[in-house]
């Protein structure tokens, strides 16, 4: 039994409740089974119809209360589920919204999407399932058991005998199933999470010509997920198989012990009857869990990850509450022995350690893939160094992953985010009670003139997905027109230009350098003319920075930023 599920609000409440119906539902089951007994040997026997009529009546009613109890059992168990699952459904969706971009980068967004979506949902299956099927399972064969060994002790031994080797069995082929669940669902996230990259991806791969090539990995992904569903089934197939081979063997030998007993006189016609018709009913539940461990596994599973996530969640929300002092007036900003690590223990950022104070243009340059990003990331608060920590004046922290630090940060990615409405209402997203009048002269600054001029509408045409498109230096004005409603302390820049032309970028770069005056900016880039505007420069180069100082100091050396520099001057791609 899952423990977790008595921790639940609710959780006792419900099992006290699915249990005494349960109890009831048994007695019910054993009036049935008497009831049955009595009319067979009244008919047997050629009794009057009168006793028989009664009998079966009463066997009937005994039936519809019985299941009538099931559905009772079932919609109790399926209120509390679906209590439980929207609780799930709610935590997980206030920590998406709390910290999407530091989940997405730990847990993939396909892994999110798919127990967002689905991982939920089959948790509520599971406790749905697993509530009336465990309480059945450990009761109604109990209270059966009373009542053979109370009526006939060598039955009940039998029955008590046979028993525990089934539950055995189940619990042998519960392990050995488990592994097969475990492999089905990992190709299954696997699958999802190749989805999910795939269709983020359509574009780009349009763009390479590699759309066509890439149907082998998509079909590669989906036969793996394939074999490991038809491995997993056959497991399934197999258990449920074994369970009522067993089973009804169980019943077989007590058939041919009452058999036996009845021929010799040692047992009455009626209380033989009753005991085989209880005797699979002393197995069924065991039988019903059995056949639903299968489906309900992955249910658990998903639960476990969800517990998992949302804790790593809370203990990020923890350092949300860090009082992360104004960086302007704490007198410096540090980091010391940054390290990052990705997917199979790779460290994709190790050892990073600088400090600036007061309001500089730190620049990170470095050739495509040397963690400029990741420490934008780590810098923004989207991820969490894996060891290492941030000294911000006399607060140290291991994270910046707190909302005092996020208030003072502004932050202009390559590709900023347009969202399907007005232009208005997007270059305000972050402040929607900015006034129209700031709105306005934001977008001036932000050399939106000429595109509010082209719109029928002006600032309030609906832009974006069912709008008009935007030119990727159009979506960089927005973002930089978002900025400048935006009077924050610090400003992060990763890679703003990297896909623009070079007059456009010209042009964008004449808007953005006033926004970085009278703030701490970290500018990443791989393009080395910004870096005569920064103060300080990072080289980064395979996850560590290799190289610090001015543009006059590095370009004097013969070091990393001097091969950068002349790669760019001779056209290489970085």
């Amino acid at each position: 039994m899952d423990r977790h599920l008595l921790q639940y609000s609710g959780s006792k409440k419900t099992f006290l409740l699915v249990g005494i119906l349960t109890v009831v539902q048994a007695a019910f089951i054993i009036l049935q089974a008497l009831s049955l007994s009595s009319a067979i040997t009244r008919m047997f026997q050629g009794l009057e119809w009168k006793g028989t009529v009664i009998s079966l009546a009463v066997f009937f009613v005994a039936h519809v209360i019985r299941h009538s109890l099931q559905w009772g059992k079932e919609r109790v168990a399926l209120k509390f589920a679906d209590s439980i699952a929207r609780s799930y459904q709610d935590q997980l969706a206030e920590a998406l919204l709390r910290d999407g971009t530091g989940m997405i980068a730990r847990y993939g967004s396909g892994s999110l999407l798919t127990l967002t979506l689905e991982g939920v949902p089959k948790f509520r299956k599971y406790v749905e399932l697993f509530i009336p099927r465990s309480l059945s399972m450990g009761i109604i064969p109990a209270v059966i058991l009373v009542y053979i060994v109370t009526t006939d002790l060598m039955s009940g031994v039998t029955l008590l005998f046979v028993m525990p080797i089934l539950i055995v069995f189940l619990i042998l082929i519960g392990i050995v199933s488990k592994k097969k669940i475990d492999d089905q669902m990992g190709t299954y996230r696997l699958l999802s999470r190749h989805f999910a990259d795939s269709i983020q991806g359509i574009e780009t791969l349009k763009f390479l010509g590699r759309s066509k090539s890439h149907e082998k990995a998509i079909a590669e992904v989906s036969d793996k997920y394939r074999v490991a569903t038809n491995r997993s089934l056959s497991y399934a197939f197999l258990s449920s198989f074994s369970l009522d081979f067993f089973s009804s063997l169980s019943v077989a030998l007590v058939a041919v012990e009452l058999g036996l007993r009845l021929i010799n006189g040692g047992i009455g016609l009626e209380a033989a009857l009753a005991i085989l018709i209880l005797a699979p009913e002393y197995f069924l539940p065991v039988r019903d869990l059995g056949a639903d461990f299968h489906a309900t596994m992955d249910g658990k599973d998903a639960a476990d990850e969800i517990r998992t996530l949302l804790a790593d969640s809370n203990s990020d929300a923890k350092q949300e509450l860090l009082n992360i002092p104004n960086v302007s007036e704490a007198g410096g900003f540090s980091a010391v022995a940054l390290q990052k690590t990705g997917d199979h223990d790779i460290k994709i950022a190790n050892d990073i350690q600088f400090s600036v104070a007061g309001h500089q243009k730190v620049g990170i340059v470095g050739a495509s893939g040397a963690g400029k990003s990741t420490l934008i990331d780590l810098l923004a608060g989207f991820t969490s160094p894996t060891s290492g920590s941030f000294r911000i004046g006399d607060v140290e922290a291991t994270t910046l992953a707190a909302d005092s630090w996020r208030q003072q940060v502004t932050y202009i990615p390559q590709h900023p985010t347009i969202f399907s409405d007005t232009l208005r209402e997007n270059i305000r997203f972050y402040h929607p009670k900015a006034s129209d009048a700031a709105v306005h002269q934001a977008a001036q600054a932000a050399g939106l003139d000429q595109l509010v001029g082209e719109l029928t509408e002006g600032l309030d045409e609906v832009i974006g997905q069912g709008g008009r498109p935007l030119s990727g230096g159009e979506e960089q004005r927005v973002a930089i027109a978002r900025a400048l409603l935006e009077d924050t302390n610090v400003l992060l820049l990763d890679e703003p230009t990297a896909h623009l032309d070079i007059e456009t970028e010209h042009e964008i770069k004449q808007l953005l350098l006033p926004l970085l005056e009278d703030r701490l900016v970290f500018f990443a880039t791989h393009r080395l003319h910004w870096m005569k505007e920064m103060d300080w420069i990072l080289v980064m180069e395979d996850g560590c920075i290799a190289e610090q100082g001015t543009h006059e100091q590095l370009s004097a050396q013969n070091g990393v930023y001097s091969k950068l520099a002349r790669a760019q001057r001779e056209g290489m791609v970085l």
